[in-house]
């Protein structure tokens, strides 16, 4: 493992949310509790890696601290089996899908706990529809001063990041016409979509400490902005993309938010000019991003519209010398080429929903997926 700032190692790890669906209707169903026990934590996992999510038909799994991507993917895979062979003994399916195609009648239940309370309490009806699922990626940084630095070099990057891993294109049994519904389900809460230019450390921690006085959200865990500093673990968190249905896209994301980390600390260090975008533009890429996935433009980190594969292609340039530093080259580019061939996880479902010409077999196909294995090492 290569070191890339000032011999700091940056490290990755990954949080992926899934769903639970009944085999038969692939409606959700509320087993989390079930499926965790099922999976025999203290012989599979250790008991942080595997968690409840906000409700009963989700769950949430974190990988340890990883230096490379190959154990990025082999954790996702390892834990992703368990849950998966886990949710088949209670009578279930582990389902990687940003979104749940269909939903069923009644309400799924919010998992027990104060926190999740709270959540409900402020959120009501927008939290009982939060049957989405996410994937955030955490990158080490050396102290929260340089993590606000590395904020605001990578933000005009994530519509950029959303559009590439668009994977929730069906709610409530219709095809929503997005790549992403799960952006435009969770943009709902106060705080949230892409985070604003900060002017250090102390402005960062000011406008929270304003937030939190607010009452509006009950603590920094409601700060749902789509790239945030952890107040638990010494990173900078990316929160804009969807969970992904394969494990080796969901590697290959990790290794570009880690280097645009790297390379976001390497500008930073060098006192490159910071990249100015208006707020406004930088919601409307979001949006888009979330409309049309990769099929269609992006707007490009400067605002401007131009061609899915030639912002990607812009992308790998950015980034082509943390890539490189990391080692991580081999594993990125040619699945970057694969998402370009095949499309999006949003794509993929279309794709089987057209083959199959009906739901439950979208279910099947996004269940089959979610297990797939990850790529070789090397």
């Amino acid at each position: 493992m290569r070191t890339g700032y000032h011999g700091f190692v940056i490290t990755v790890g990954v949080e992926e949310e899934y769903l639970l669906l009944d085999p038969a209707t692939g409606h959700p169903v509320a087993r989390s509790e079930e499926v965790r026990r099922a999976a025999g934590l203290d012989d599979v996992a250790e008991e942080s890696e595997v968690q409840p999510e906000l409700l009963q038909a989700q769950v949430e799994v974190a990988t340890p601290v990883c230096q490379e991507l190959p154990e990025v993917a082999g954790h996702l895979l390892r834990l992703r089996h368990a849950l998966s062979t886990a949710a088949e003994r209670s009578g279930c399916r582990l389902a990687a899908t940003a979104s749940a195609p269909l939903v069923g009648e009644g309400q799924v239940p919010v998992t027990s706990g104060r926190r999740y309370g709270r959540l409900y309490d402020k959120g009501g009806r927008m939290a009982e529809e939060l049957l989405i699922n996410g994937m955030h990626v955490h990158v080490g940084m050396p102290d929260r001063e340089t993590g606000v630095a590395v904020l605001n070099r990578i933000r005009v990057w994530l519509p950029t990041l959303l559009a590439m891993s668009a994977n929730s294109p069906f709610w409530e049994g219709r095809d929503t016409s997005f790549a992403s519904w799960r952006t435009l389900v969770f943009s709902r809460w106060p705080v949230g979509g892409v985070p604003p230019h900060f002017d250090g450390l102390t402005d960062y921690e000011e406008s929270i400490d304003a937030l939190v006085a607010s009452s509006v959200i009950s603590d920094t865990g409601q700060l749902y902005w789509h790239a945030r500093l952890s107040e638990h673990y010494p990173t900078v968190e990316v929160r804009c993309m969807d969970v992904q249905l394969r494990v080796d896209d969901a590697a290959m994301l990790a290794g570009i938010v880690r280097a645009l980390a790297a390379t976001a600390l390497r500008d930073h260090k060098n006192d490159v000019c910071e990249p100015k975008v208006r707020p406004e533009i930088l919601q409307a890429a979001m949006w888009h991003a979330a409309r049309h996935g990769l099929s269609s433009t992006l707007l490009d980190p400067y605002g401007r519209p131009a061609p899915a594969g030639d912002v990607l292609c812009e992308l790998v340039e950015h980034i082509t010398f943390a890539l490189e530093e990391h080692g991580d080259t081999r594993h990125v580019e040619p699945l970057i080429s694969r998402l370009l061939r095949e499309g999006t996880g949003a794509d993929q479902q279309r794709q089987a929903l057209t083959r199959g010409a009906d739901m439950t077999a979208l279910t099947d196909f996004i269940t089959q997926e979610t297990i797939l294995g990850a790529p070789e090492a090397g």
